[in-house]
């Protein structure tokens, strides 16, 4: 079965891309590494219960078993000692990282409550770029009925561009909806 993302990076982005950029090489274009989504939960560090159900959430909407997260260090304002679950982390590459992105831009975030646009400041200066959602909701696969607790995620979009210009048209093209002004 063909990704549909994939295709349309392959058929209509790569070209864009080397006009606007001017590469002479098809290599030189940059493209989507990976994509990381992360979901802290320190709330969750007493509640086991609580863990398993985030894990599971994190399992249905990434469609890949997420790593549980341990602190690193003590610390004790927070009541964390070294070795506590305190999050969940998936990487997606390849195939799942192109369903994901798909699902994400064409069905997720237009279900987002007064949804305007993605900051187009969130780049780190190396042509990654950082979306925080505040719930799971609104992934289609999350039943409603069925969530103990609404959670927010991190997602990191790896490139390989070298710039946050680069990185910011490849995404725009790619259907990300970066907010006017």
């Amino acid at each position: 079965m063909a990704v549909r993302l994939k295709e349309k990076f392959q058929k209509e982005v790569t070209p864009a891309l080397m006009q606007k950029f001017s590469y002479k090489n098809v290599n030189q274009v940059p493209r989507l590494e990976k994509v990381v989504i992360n979901m802290g939960l320190g709330d969750c560090k007493d509640n086991a219960k609580g863990l398993e159900a985030a894990v599971a959430d994190l399992a249905t909407i990434a469609g890949q078993k997420p790593l549980v997260t341990k602190a690193r260090k003590s610390v004790a304002n927070f009541k964390v000692r070294a070795g506590m679950n305190i999050g969940a982390k998936v990487t997606l590459r390849a195939d799942r990282m192109y369903y994901f992105v798909d699902k994400l831009l064409n069905i997720a975030l237009p279900r987002v409550r007064d949804f305007r646009g993605v900051s187009a400041n969130a780049f780190d200066g190396r042509g990654n770029y950082a979306l925080g959602v505040k719930e799971q909701l609104i992934f289609p696969e999350i039943e409603y009925d069925k969530v103990d607790k609404i959670r927010g995620m991190e997602m990191i979009f790896v490139t390989t561009a070298k710039t946050d210009e680069e990185a910011r048209e490849l995404l725009r093209l790619l259907g990300m909806p970066f907010a006017q002004g």
